[in-house]
């Protein structure tokens, strides 16, 4: 998801190194050289916000893309040991923290490997199970002491904060997409997320619950990656997926696992809302497909939207 359009100052440094295999070569024999023999590729899908390379058999090795999620380092190297313990599924293991070194600007992490492809309808053998083993992970997360955990800001881009913090950036895209959408019905439905406040206690949230942060092994969901977003505060903005990648009897399943009353579905809708009206935006001229995507999920967001009044 994109950052907050205010957070220019954490997003200033301009890399003048190259992201590939090369570079994790030499960061890796300079810092961890017990590792420095064992091979390295690049993911298949190595990630936007980070860029993702399998070290030897059982180790990954995760680089930062941008300052502004160069802060996530610390967050999962302290975090992810307390919270996986506690889930139904292999979340990443920390094994060690780098340093900025050979060009590279950034902390960065080594991971344990974690086996499985990423979601996506051919590797998934029932989504309606898959759905359902999503939300149960998700129960689980929320269940996790929050006790000194990291409340909403810069560092997730205010994901499990208020909706409101986005408010003006949604408006203003209803505005330019004009009568390329529906406008009509994705104002009352940004206004109707907006309205259903969140009345309770922080839990953890992931933050950024996509296909891409999905593995699947045999055909079932097998682990949950990237927890750079996470947080804890309000976990409307894990229900993201209901549009973006779940339909019909799928969804239906994730809202009956994924513990949530109606406000928690409406908080989730606006969320989706917001990102896929700023993602037509920015892409309908540069990148028409990605456009198009984003426009289905707005109007299975709105679809849903009408059913819900």
């Amino acid at each position: 998801m994109s950052p907050n359009p205010d957070d220019d100052a954490a997003r200033s440094v301009d890399l003048d190194v190259d992201l590939d295999a090369h570079l994790v070569r030499r960061l890796v024999a300079s810092q961890f050289p017990c590792w420095a023999d064992l091979p390295i590729s690049p993911v298949e899908f190595g990630g936007w916000d980070n860029r993702t390379f399998r070290l030897g058999a059982d180790k990954s090795v995760r680089l930062p893309s941008e300052a502004a999620y160069s802060v996530q380092v610390e967050k999962e190297h302290r975090w992810l040991p307390v919270l996986g313990p506690g889930l139904p599924l292999p979340v990443p293991g920390p094994l060690a923290k780098g340093a900025p070194g050979q060009g590279y600007p950034w902390n960065w992490s080594v991971y344990r490997w974690l086996e499985g492809e990423i979601a996506s309808t051919a590797t998934i053998g029932d989504l309606t199970e898959f759905a359902a083993a999503l939300a149960v992970f998700l129960a689980a997360l929320q269940q996790v002491d929050p006790t000194g955990g990291p409340m909403p800001g810069r560092h997730n881009f205010f994901r499990g904060g208020p909706l409101e913090t986005y408010d003006s950036e949604t408006r203003t895209a209803i505005a330019a997409l004009g009568d390329q959408i529906d406008s009509g019905t994705a104002t009352a439905a940004w206004e109707a997320a907006n309205a259903a406040k969140w009345h309770g206690s922080p839990v953890w949230f992931h933050g950024d619950v996509s296909a891409s942060n999905l593995l699947v092994r045999d055909g079932r969901l097998s682990a949950v990656i990237d927890f750079g977003t996470s947080g804890v505060g309000d976990p409307a903005c894990d229900v993201t997926i209901a549009w973006t990648f779940l339909s019909g009897a799928s969804r239906e399943a994730f809202r009956a696992s994924f513990p949530g009353d109606a406000a928690t579905w409406s908080r989730g809708r606006g969320w989706a809302l917001w990102k896929g009206l700023i993602t037509i935006v920015e892409h309908r001229d540069s990148n028409p497909d990605e456009a198009a995507k984003a426009a289905r999920v707005v109007d299975e967001v709105l679809a849903d939207y009408r059913q819900s009044t």
